[in-house]
């Protein structure tokens, strides 16, 4: 699959890169997508959730009021889960949330969303982007150029480059990463791939 490469006036350079059919050509797996997000969404928790039941609730143990003649419903102590302010009853308590997914999985997973973004016409290619300072305003300006202002973008590097990085920090729609960090849940929670010239080698390198 070749693409034009753009560089950062927003338009199109006399060159032109080719793909793999092997990561952006193949048949989506679907089910290896499932998983793969649903791991980085669980891994994201924090797990720190947790509830008082009645043994940790401060009050009294006493009865309230004797078993049986009043001709209401039997009743324990204050610290009842169903007893306003009393315990919760099964609450949550804190808990890891983390799961292990075999590697190859995830690779297909990566896999099967750039070649989702790819049969959608969704990525773009640009000559690695240069910054010679860190001004959020540089960013907005390429983004304009290439039309992007409108869209939820990541883009990915290469390698690290700060500039770049720290430039984008402030824009809630874009998300900065390198190639090797890349994952599944980003790739398709973005409507625009921007793919840096040098990160389709890393890319290619990881996935197959």
């Amino acid at each position: 699959m070749e693409v034009k490469v753009f560089d950062q006036t927003g338009k199109a350079t006399s060159k032109k890169v080719t793909l793999s059919d092997a990561i952006f050509g193949i048949e989506p797996n679907d089910h290896a997508i499932y998983l793969d997000v649903k791991q980085h969404l669980a891994n994201r928790r924090q797990g720190t959730h947790k509830a008082k039941e009645r043994a940790e609730i401060s009050g009294s143990t006493r009865k309230i009021k004797k078993q049986k003649g009043t001709g209401g419903a039997r009743a324990g102590s204050i610290k009842s889960g169903t007893r306003v302010g009393g315990g919760r009853i099964f609450g949550p308590r804190p808990r890891d949330y983390h799961f292990k997914l075999n590697i190859k999985t995830k690779r297909l997973a990566r896999a099967s969303a750039f070649a989702y973004k790819a049969k959608s016409e969704s990525i773009l290619v640009l000559e690695d982007p240069k910054f010679d300072s860190i001004k959020t305003q540089d960013f907005i300006n390429l983004l304009s150029k290439l039309e992007l202002s409108n869209d939820k973008v990541l883009l990915i590097l290469g390698s690290q480059n700060d500039s770049v990085y720290l430039s984008s920090r402030n824009l809630k729609r874009v998300k900065v990463v390198t190639a090797d960090s890349v994952n599944t849940y980003d790739v398709l929670n973005a409507k625009k791939i921007v793919l840096a010239e040098s990160s389709i080698e890393v890319i290619e390198k990881i996935l197959n």
